[in-house]
């Protein structure tokens, strides 16, 4: 596939999100059960079983079944399509990109002109639908480009709308739910990249989705166990986010707004994306952790400037009110799925969402603002914000210093900001201090020297991890309906 950037979509889109009205969202209600939907679903999941890792079928005997596939699929498209008014350029290219693929022969598959032309961030309206057909991969799901569905659903409350035309803009960012989908998606997948799609060139990518749907029910899944578990004592208002699945699906998009766009924004010594760059894990360990806890340092912000007007008397708008509550609820959902599902969830490969779940855990346990004493979990919430808030401020420093250093001097100092917090494995080269001559080679081998688990569980996470991984594993392919 070519690497060759192409200027059909360029840089963030203007704020022209095309009108939609009520009547666009009633027209797809209950689209799940339009037998047309449910042809399509049918045909692509028969298809999957019929395509290589690539995305073709090379095999001659099953191309005329997969060509049948397809005509379903497009049939099935067609029919859906006055369903979707707000989608029609992207359903028409969608056909033919179907169409193209059929006639070529079936081999690798190449969408991009239909992908240019699906633009969800655009139509950000709570509860707009649309209808997603791509030859594509599926993160933490499946690694083959096969033809997947899906009918989703945005999630755009207020609140947020006035946060993204405030000081959080993200023109790329779109939240949705899940309403139905083909295998790729019963999974752990819970993201929808346009970089994921089967394309001859790639564009420059206008938005990204996520589901929250699923990130709220993985959560109140865990979080709800972990409590038991650990005796821990939940806020009042942290366990309501265990009994409201919409309201734990608009914390986490408040979440991820400002999570997402904080990886283009700050001192970056390097590509914050850190787009086909070889390096030790923990280095993606620490960005993430990082706008994570930019997160969670927003929504102190956001809480306390809000909780001051209202200490002087001010009276809140309905959406003030909901942006100060769900700041609070934003800030326990990063503690709690960072610690209780982040940290124990995947192997012990190179997990680097699970190490920044273990040094989130240990900062704070070791500023005592977490304890874990009697076989009792607690927390001191008083001063659980400033202390996260210091190890949010600990990884912006790092970041700031490394500008002015050498790339493998920036790793070494990040090593060392996780080697102060958690301890590393007893075996490691890295913490015995690298040979001369790696010091001074080449990149490659400093990466190479780190072990796969650099920084093992510790002994309360190893005991966690025994009583969460049933549970940790009944959230593969969960959604709202089995939170």
């Amino acid at each position: 596939m070519s690497n060759t950037t192409i200027d059909a979509v360029v840089g963030e889109p203007e704020v022209l999100e095309d009108e939609v009205t009520a009547a666009h969202i009633a027209l797809a209600a209950d689209v799940e059960t339009d037998p047309a939907w449910l042809a399509l679903k049918q045909a692509a999941t028969a298809l999957q079983s019929l395509q290589v890792k690539d995305g073709s079928v090379p095999d001659e005997a099953a191309r005329p079944e997969a060509s049948a596939l397809v005509d379903t699929i497009v049939e099935s498209v067609a029919a859906l399509a006055p369903r979707f008014p707000h989608e029609a350029a992207y359903l028409e290219a969608l056909q033919a990109d179907f169409r193209k693929w059929q006639g070529e022969g079936l081999g690798v598959p190449d969408f991009l002109d239909s992908l240019v032309e699906f633009q969800p961030q655009r139509h950000r309206v709570d509860g707009i639908r649309h209808l997603v057909v791509f030859p594509m991969y599926t993160q933490n799901g499946s690694t083959d480009r096969h033809v997947e569905a899906l009918v989703v659903e945005t999630i755009w409350p207020e609140f947020i709308a006035a946060l993204e035309a405030g000081d959080y803009s993200n023109k790329l960012f779109v939240s949705l739910r899940l309403v139905d989908f083909t295998p790729g998606y019963d999974t752990n997948s819970a993201v929808l990249f346009p970089e994921t799609v089967a394309m001859r060139e790639i564009p420059t990518f206008t938005w990204g989705a996520i589901f929250q749907d699923r990130e709220a029910a993985r959560y109140r899944r865990v979080v709800r166990a972990a409590s038991e578990i650990t005796k821990l004592e939940l806020p009042d208002d942290a366990a309501t986010l265990l009994d409201d699945q919409g309201l734990a699906e608009r914390t986490f998009v408040m979440w991820d707004i400002i999570h997402d766009r904080t990886h283009m924004r700050g001192d970056l010594p390097f590509d914050p994306f850190m787009i086909k760059q070889r390096m030790p894990f923990f280095l993606y360990s620490l960005e993430e952790l990082r706008c994570d806890l930019t997160a969670f340092r927003e929504s102190v912000k956001i809480e306390r400037g809000l909780n001051a007007r209202l200490a002087a008397g001010e009276e809140l708008t309905e959406v003030e009110e909901q942006m100060r509550s769900t700041g609070k609820l934003v800030q326990y959902a990063v503690i709690f799925d960072r610690i209780f599902r982040f940290a124990i969830t995947g192997s012990r490969v190179r997990n680097y969402d699970g190490l920044g779940g273990q040094l989130l855990f240990a900062w704070l346990h070791q500023k005592h603002v977490l304890e874990w004493t009697d076989v009792s979990l607690s927390f001191d919430w008083a001063a659980v914000p400033d202390a996260v808030v210091e190890l949010g401020d600990a990884i912006d420093e790092l970041y700031w210093k490394s500008i002015d250093r050498p790339k493998t001097a920036h790793w070494l100092a990040a090593y060392e900001l996780v080697r102060s917090v958690l301890t590393p494995n007893p075996a490691s080269m890295w913490a015995e201090g690298l040979p001369r001559e790696v010091l001074a080679g080449p990149p490659k081998g400093y990466t190479d020297l780190v072990m796969d688990d650099e920084f093992p569980l510790s002994m309360f996470f190893e005991a966690l991890d025994k009583k969460m991984k049933p549970v940790i594993e009944s959230t593969v392919g969960i959604t709202a309906a089995d939170a």
